[in-house]
């Protein structure tokens, strides 16, 4: 391979970055820049802040006290960090809600959503308890 053949790789590795599914960008979460201060954000662009990905869901420039974190108006967690991994529950916003299939922990049980954009607490709605 040559130097321009790798460099064309990385160019579209970059370019279709934002596109990927919240589960393929933390597989290849190498390829998503750490968030900085002064930095020109665009919506749907993806960033790490502690080693944590996020979501950008407005254009806007960064500043020191609005960090992914501190600022959901201006990020939304990626709420499944590791497929092998499954996570307590976190209340998540409408705009980053738990897809079909995704796994957590709550109130002591295992439960998966049975639906895209659930937003709602297991055993509520959206979700099935997992025994096995």
């Amino acid at each position: 391979m040559t130097l321009e053949e790798a460099k064309a790789i990385i160019d579209a590795l970059v370019t279709l970055r934002n596109s990927a599914a919240d589960e393929q960008a933390l597989k290849a979460s190498a390829l998503y820049p750490k968030w900085k201060v002064g930095t020109d954000y665009q919506k749907d662009e993806r960033v790490l802040y502690n080693n944590i990905l996020y979501k950008v869901l407005t254009d806007h420039t960064s500043q020191a006290d609005w960090t992914p974190d501190a600022a959901p108006s201006l990020f939304a967690k990626v709420l499944i960090p590791d497929k092998n991994v499954i996570p307590e529950w976190e209340q998540p916003e409408s705009t980053n809600p738990y897809s079909k299939g995704n796994k957590v922990t709550h109130n002591g049980k295992t439960w998966r959503s049975t639906i895209d954009g659930n937003v709602w607490e297991p055993g509520v709605y959206g979700w099935e308890e997992i025994t096995e």
